[in-house]
């Protein structure tokens, strides 16, 4: 996700302004929607932000589109190879995400992230789109769904509709994962121009 020398900063600042443009928001609208100031977006659309897992997600949420439509898709032709070490990490009150890569099938799409959760607090959503599948590498992790809550531990999966509210909980020292976010062909915004395959021009 992201050309090689954009940050996610950057990446996201293009995606965004195009997201909303698309659904047809004021910023001021796109603030209440997203209770994200309107201060604030008007940075991460100029570039200027610090966009953090929970801002990217509430956008996501806000405008009813995938995290990949606002961090970017990029395509090769070749071998995809991603190197966890050299990916921006996108940090949340107790969860580092590394966006690895996104699988397109039949207009839908798959994002495929490293997800590392800190010990000593938790990761709360609120709801955003799509169906969250996790699965356990290393640690043993607290699932709230709701008010449904679940252990897991390596080698354990759990999966649910990402509009429920969820949180994660390092139960024990730090905890491994792959989270995968699947989205339906209907989800999604198609933001990408046909000319331009990678990140979509900026405005």
């Amino acid at each position: 996700m992201g050309g090689a020398g954009e940050s996610v900063r950057d990446v996201l600042a293009a995606n965004l302004r195009r997201a909303r443009l698309g659904r047809g928001l004021s910023l001021s609208e796109l603030s209440r929607r997203s209770k994200i100031g309107k201060a604030t977006l008007s940075q991460l659309e100029a570039g200027a932000g610090n966009p953090t897992i929970e801002t990217v997600f509430s956008l996501s949420r806000a405008l009813q589109v995938p995290i990949s439509d606002l961090l970017d898709q990029q395509l090769p032709s070749g071998p995809t190879v991603v190197r966890g070490a050299e990916v921006e990490v996108l940090r949340g009150a107790a969860v580092d995400l590394r966006p690895l890569h996104g699988i397109e099938a039949d207009g839908g799409m798959v994002e495929v992230y490293d997800q590392q959760v800190r010990p000593g607090a938790r990761q709360d959503s609120l709801g955003h789109v799509g169906i969250e599948h996790t699965i356990v590498q290393a640690g043993r992790l607290g699932v709230r769904v709701g008010d449904q809550e679940v252990e897991l531990g390596p080698g354990d999966y759990v999966g649910f509709d990402a509009a429920r509210p969820h949180g994660y909980v390092a139960l024990d020292g730090p905890v491994r994962s792959v989270l995968l976010l699947q989205y339906r062909s209907d989800q999604r915004l198609h933001l990408a121009e046909p000319h331009a395959p990678g990140l979509a021009g900026k405005d």
